[in-house]
């Protein structure tokens, strides 16, 4: 059975974590949140073509991506990482970039940020993730991978298969799971049979662990307790962060057709930025003139990176044809020629 984190609907707590360590993750989650409605916003004016929202999500993802090493681990993302990629120090300008569809992948450069492309594979990133971190072994090196997922990925042939594989070779890898608790717009309860994701792990031969995932330091705990695990040679563990995604799945998708927004508003009143401003104030941890400055420069940093992509240079139509395959196709230089006599007329 997995190990049980607090996972309840009340407040959190922060003592047990450095001061510096939970300010650092309020900035981060804060400044994530103010680049969520920015991007929606974005969205809206026709920059963006469209958008996913992490909003409500924050803790789950900056509270792992914080517990990780940027020069030594490598993070493997679905198309929701936003909060994660600002955590993990990656170029946001050229992340957000993905979201104008200004090139493949984005403008930033993958392997130097150790941060993955965006990946709108349903639990494509998981056997990445597994490949990379038995490479990393096999050179005699100690990085680990967190390979993010969620509830509706889990019900994927290729994760089921990552996780076997791994545990078979105890290869140092950290599934995150953040279990929003819609697949788009099918429930849990109609996807995952049993009720937990994480309960499977004992069937894969690697701890499981349940976290609340509107607790940014219990995410942090359980994750840097799973690098750890896994950076001494270990294997890997399975992390379900509970959390919800309160708006819809992406700004195409109307969730009023599926799911009854009281729901959805009773997670917003747990919204895991409030819980952390309340927690680092009742631990002591920052004031509220110190908390005001750090809204203040996330508002600044998230409006740099919304201008910064709105006037981002769009590369040349060309470069359509690059990194494709290693070696032009005929037909990919007849489709190159075809678009270049169009775009001449």
């Amino acid at each position: 059975m997995p190990q049980h984190a607090s996972v309840g609907r009340g407040s959190i707590t922060v003592d047990h974590l450095p001061p510096d360590l939970t300010r650092e993750l309020y900035r981060h989650m804060r400044t994530a949140r103010d680049l969520d409605t920015e991007a929606v916003a974005l969205q809206r004016q026709g920059v963006f073509p469209a958008y996913v929202s992490v909003r409500g999500q924050e803790a789950a993802q900056v509270g792992s991506a914080a517990a990780l090493d940027p020069a030594r681990d490598f993070v493997f993302p679905t198309y929701r990482e936003m909060a994660a990629a600002q955590a993990y120090g990656v170029d946001m300008v050229g992340y957000m970039a993905t979201h104008r569809a200004l090139w493949h992948g984005g403008l930033y450069d993958v392997a130097a940020s150790r941060f993955g492309a965006v990946n709108a594979v349903v639990g494509g990133p998981v056997p990445h993730a597994v490949g990379w971190a038995v490479g990393e072994r096999l050179r005699g090196d100690d990085g680990v991978a967190l390979a993010y997922f969620g509830d509706g990925a889990s019900s994927e042939g290729d994760v089921h298969e990552a996780m076997n594989f791994a545990g078979v070779y105890g290869a140092p890898v950290v599934f995150f799971c953040q279990n929003n608790q819609w697949a788009l717009s099918v429930p849990n309860e109609r996807q995952v049979a049993g009720g937990s994701i994480a309960a499977r792990a004992e069937g894969y031969g690697m701890p499981g662990v349940l976290v609340d995932g509107n607790d940014a330091g219990a995410v942090h705990h359980a994750t840097a307790e799973a690098v750890a695990h896994a950076r001494r040679g270990e294997g890997p563990t399975l992390i379900e962060a509970l959390t919800y995604r309160v708006e819809p799945h992406s700004t195409s998708d109307d969730a009023g057709r599926y799911r009854d927004d009281s729901e959805a508003e009773r997670w917003r009143r747990r919204d895991p930025v409030a819980l952390l401003r309340e927690a680092l104030t009742a631990a002591g941890h920052a004031d509220e003139a110190a908390l005001a400055e750090i809204d203040g420069q996330a508002l600044e940093e998230a409006r740099r990176i919304r201008d910064g992509v709105s006037t981002a240079h769009e590369p040349d139509g060309s470069e359509l044809f690059t990194h494709v395959f290693r070696e032009h196709t005929e037909e990919l230089t007849r489709q190159r020629r075809t678009w270049k006599e169009e775009v001449e007329l």
